[in-house]
């Protein structure tokens, strides 16, 4: 057992800092394709962002779990189903990288705007102030909606002064009981929740599995700034947007998945072949393939679109660049340098979760990231169940 843990230590000891090694690499191609393509059943569901999606994704699953016990019937319908299920993923797999080499075509698809970059970069500008921010959250009729829906909720009641139960509906007021502290890590929330691919039945547990893979690394990160003594509210930013690239990948896949799907279930109707209707109806979601593109682009596109977008000299998007993670950990910066520390925890956190970390895989993840004793045993205090922003 003493040279077991010995020969550990010494592996871990030989990749501690420089260039990413590829078991790290390894390990974190192995969580992305957890979260992408792993199961779902076991996955909680945390401030759901889209729970009545739920009864219509069950309802497909039915009809599709209808149409798999027909075709299972005759051997001649199974082979029908495998080949146009193999159609349908070279098909989309091409349209994909062709839509992904565009930026244009990323950019008209992708629901980051610039007005959303503008509001992060107000808010850790030094001469943030609300009449800054106003005009611009009032131009974003969602955002405003969700941020005076939780001045009205009953858990902000508490905060409000006397009177409330009186709703509040002018947004001036709305963000004074705020206020800009909590604006910080509030409009970030909301943003990056916006920026997930919702209203796609076939990314309804991915896109479970990508927020609370978010808000886990915000809740880390948070605990990393208050120890470090940075700027907690900047972290949580850069944290969530690391979600940003995968978010616009796996939204541009799953429309072309359901626009091919689409029409090929209406060529076959408007045939009236029943068979060949089935085969297209249990098609499956190509996961593999759009996680293939969310490997290679995504962590390029967290920084690239918001450039693309006029905000090539923002200090968020020169953070993100750094997490990028070309140099190797020891080149970033403290700021990137604790936010790619509060996802390898939450990495490791959600791979444990599903039985697919080892123990000497989490040193060869902490050696990486060079992750101290103390800042571990500040991880392990935090409370990665219960969303709490203030």
């Amino acid at each position: 057992m003493t040279a077991a843990k010995g020969t550990i230590t010494q592996v871990v000891a030989s990749i501690s800092g420089g260039l990413k090694p590829a078991p790290v690499a390894a390990l974190e191609q192995k969580f992305l394709q957890q979260l992408i393509m792993g199961t779902s059943t076991n996955t909680p569901v945390w401030d759901d962002p889209e729970p009545e999606l739920e009864a219509v994704a069950f309802k497909l699953e039915i009809e599709r779990e209808a149409a798999l016990a027909r075709i299972a019937k005759k051997q001649q319908s199974k082979l029908l189903a495998q080949q146009i299920n193999g159609q349908l993923h070279m098909s989309l797999k091409a349209e994909l990288a062709n839509q992904l080499a565009s930026a244009e075509v990323i950019q008209h698809l992708s629901p980051v705007s610039d007005k959303h970059l503008l509001l992060l970069e107000l808010l850790h500008s030094s001469k943030l102030d609300l009449s800054r921010l106003r005009p611009i959250i009032d131009g974003q009729v969602w955002l405003a909606r969700d941020l005076t829906n939780m001045v009205n909720s009953p858990v902000f009641g508490a905060r409000k002064p006397q009177n409330s139960d009186l709703q509040v509906t002018d947004l001036k007021l709305v963000l004074g009981y705020i206020g800009l502290d909590n604006l910080r890590l509030l409009i970030p929330f909301y943003l990056c929740r916006h920026w997930l691919p919702l209203g796609h039945t076939s990314l309804l547990w991915i896109n479970r599995k990508l927020w609370r893979y978010a808000q886990i690394q915000g809740v880390a990160v948070r605990a990393l700034a208050a120890l470090h003594e940075q700027d907690g509210a900047l972290l949580y930013s850069l944290a969530l947007m690391r979600q940003l690239g995968a978010s616009v990948i796996l939204g541009i896949g799953a429309a072309i998945f359901e626009q091919l799907r689409g029409n090929w279930l209406r060529e076959a109707s408007k045939a009236r072949d029943k068979e060949l209707y089935d085969a297209v109806a249990v098609s499956e979601f190509p996961a593999a393939e759009i996680c293939q593109q969310v490997a290679e682009l995504g962590m390029q596109l967290n920084w690239q679109l918001p450039q693309w977008l006029g905000f090539a000299d923002s200090e968020l998007v020169l953070q993100l660049r750094a997490l990028q993670d070309l140099a190797g950990f020891e080149q970033m910066s403290l700021t990137a340098q604790l936010v790619a520390k509060a996802s390898c925890y939450a990495q490791g956190l959600l791979l444990e979760e599903a039985n697919q970390l080892s123990f000497r895989d989490k040193q060869l993840l902490h050696s990486y990231y060079e992750m101290s004793e103390q800042e571990l045993i500040r991880l392990q205090g935090q409370n990665y169940r219960k969303l709490t922003l203030f």
